[in-house]
């Protein structure tokens, strides 16, 4: 019967420490909202809101109509843009009011992420302290940061809903372009620029912004993890 008196040499070294754990214990993640942003979703929000209400509420809410007291500049708007008016309303257009329900989806996506900024988010810098007193203005302007799961899906959430944003507000723009100005080619030109162009214009520049601002931060995580991981190849190689 043979034996060996010695182990074999071939035993593999002690591996190195796995990408999974340096990214344990590397700093995490952090978003540091826009001051800009946040107080352009908590003026637009408000504002979406009553005019979604205005389109479910048709005609109650329409001149003449029994709600018609909370939604009096429609009066002026309905004639303006006909999509808002008895034209669109007594031809049973259904754009508008397609267009007011995904505004309500938007709405609850920027709430979501206004939310979560409040309850999760942290004061950053020196003014950093666990008794930090939260309300509207720790909220408007103090230095912040969100960081963990909750905080990457609210800046999903609230990326995807700025692109949404735009892109339906673009397309009603189009809409009008391709059908002849149907619903807005009866106004002068600065009845047109004034009380059409730049209302609807908000939602194009601010949306595009913070799309840019979040989609940004998003990019910056994305290349630092991939950056990270490419490093922890070669290393391990």
């Amino acid at each position: 019967m043979v034996s060996t008196r010695h182990h074999p040499n071939d035993f593999s070294p002690p591996s190195a420490p796995t990408s999974a754990l340096r990214a344990v214990t590397k700093p995490g993640w952090s978003h540091t909202p826009s001051t800009l942003v946040t107080i352009w979703l908590l003026v637009s929000n408000p504002v979406v809101l009553w005019d979604a209400s205005y389109m479910f509420l048709r005609p109650h809410s329409m001149p003449g109509g029994s709600l018609h007291t909370p939604w009096t500049p429609y009066a002026l708007y309905g004639t303006i843009d006909y999509l808002y008016g008895w034209p669109a309303y007594n031809s049973r257009n259904g754009f508008s009011a397609a267009q007011s329900a995904l505004n309500l989806v938007e709405c609850v996506c920027y709430i979501f992420y206004l939310v979560v900024i409040y309850r999760y988010g942290a004061s950053a810098g020196h003014r950093a302290s666990k008794n930090t007193q939260k309300g509207a203005m720790w909220l408007l302007t103090a230095e912040k940061h969100v960081s963990g799961r909750m905080a990457a899906i609210a800046l999903l959430v609230v990326f995807s809903s700025c692109i949404m944003t735009v892109s339906k507000t673009v397309m009603y723009g189009l809409i009008e372009a391709f059908s002849g100005f149907q619903y807005i080619g009866h106004n002068d030109v600065l009845t047109l620029i004034f009380l059409w162009i730049v209302p609807n214009g908000f939602w194009i520049v601010f949306p595009s912004y913070a799309a840019y601002f979040f989609g940004r931060e998003i990019l910056g995580a994305m290349e630092s993890a991939g950056g990270a991981s490419q490093a922890t190849g070669s290393k391990e190689s």
